[in-house]
C-alpha cells in the first residue's frame, strides 16, 4: 500500500526503538520526575509534535537536504545542545527558587498532577519538548536513514508512504512516551511534598540535561 515495504517489520522496529532509552526518553523522564505527571505527558506530546515535523520533512525531501549539509547539521547540533544546557541551568539555578519552595510546601492533595514549577505553563512544556526533538540532528539522521528502507523507490506515492509511516511512528511513540511519563511522575509524586528533596532532584535532572546537551554537541555525523 502506497509503496510501503514490510510494514509489520517497521512496526516491530519502532516498538524496539521506543523501549530502548534515548535522549527523548531521558528528557521526558526528567520532566516527569522534576515537575510531575502532567509536565511529563505534555513534554511527550511536544516530542511527538517534533517527530511530526521530521516526518513531513522526510516526505518532501527536506530532511535529506538538511542531512547532506555539514553546515546545517552543525548549526542544528549546537542549537539543540545549547537549548538542553539552558534548560538544565534553569533547573539547577531557578530564578524564583524561594517562591517555588513556598508554593510546593502549600500544595493541596492532587496538585502533583500539575507542573510543579508554577511559572511554566503546559504550553511552555509542550514547546520545550518540541524544540528538544526538532533541534536534535540525530533525529534528522534517523529519519533519513531508517524510513527509506521501508519505501519502494519505484513507487509513485512515496510522499504518502513516508507520511503514513510517520503517522504510525508518532502514534506508537506518543502512547509509549506518555505511559513512561505517567509512570515516572507517579513514582515520584510524593517528592513534591519535600521541598529540600525536590530541590536536589531538580539539580540532578538539570545536571542530566546539561550532560545530554554536551553529548549532543560532541555528536559526529
Amino acid at each position: 500500500m502506497f509503496g510501503i515495504i514490510d510494514l509489520p517489520l517497521f512496526v516491530g522496529a519502532v516498538f524496539l526503538l521506543n523501549i530502548t532509552p534515548g535522549p527523548d526518553t531521558a528528557y521526558i523522564v526528567g520532566r516527569s520526575v522534576a515537575q510531575g505527571r502532567a509536565a511529563g505527558v505534555m513534554s511527550a506530546l511536544g516530542v511527538s509534535a517534533g517527530c511530526c515535523v521530521h516526518a513531513l520533512a522526510t516526505a518532501f525531501g527536506l530532511t535529506a537536504l538538511l542531512a547532506a549539509s555539514p553546515a546545517a547539521f552543525t548549526v542544528i547540533k549546537f542549537a539543540g545542545a545549547a537549548y538542553l544546557v539552558w534548560l538544565g541551568v534553569k533547573l539547577i539555578w531557578p530564578r524564583l527558587g524561594a517562591s517555588r519552595s513556598t508554593a510546593l510546601a502549600g500544595e493541596p492533595d492532587g496538585a502533583q498532577d500539575q507542573p510543579r514549577n508554577g511559572h511554566r505553563s503546559l504550553r511552555a512544556l509542550f514547546m520545550q519538548g518540541f524544540l528538544t526533538n526538532v533541534l536534535n540532528p540525530k533525529v534528522v539522521l534517523f529519519f533519513v536513514s531508517f524510513f527509506p528502507q521501508f519505501v519502494d523507490p519505484r513507487a509513485g506515492h512515496q510522499a504518502a508512504a513516508f507520511l503514513l509511516l510517520g503517522a504510525v511512528m508518532v502514534l506508537m511513540s506518543t502512547i509509549w512516551n506518555s505511559l513512561v511519563a505517567w509512570l515516572a511522575g507517579t513514582l515520584t509524586r510524593k517528592v513534591g511534598q519535600t521541598p529540600r528533596l525536590k530541590c536536589w532532584l531538580d539539580r540532578v535532572v538539570g545536571t542530566a540535561f546539561i550532560g545530554l546537551g554536551a553529548r549532543l554537541a560532541l555528536t559526529q555525523r
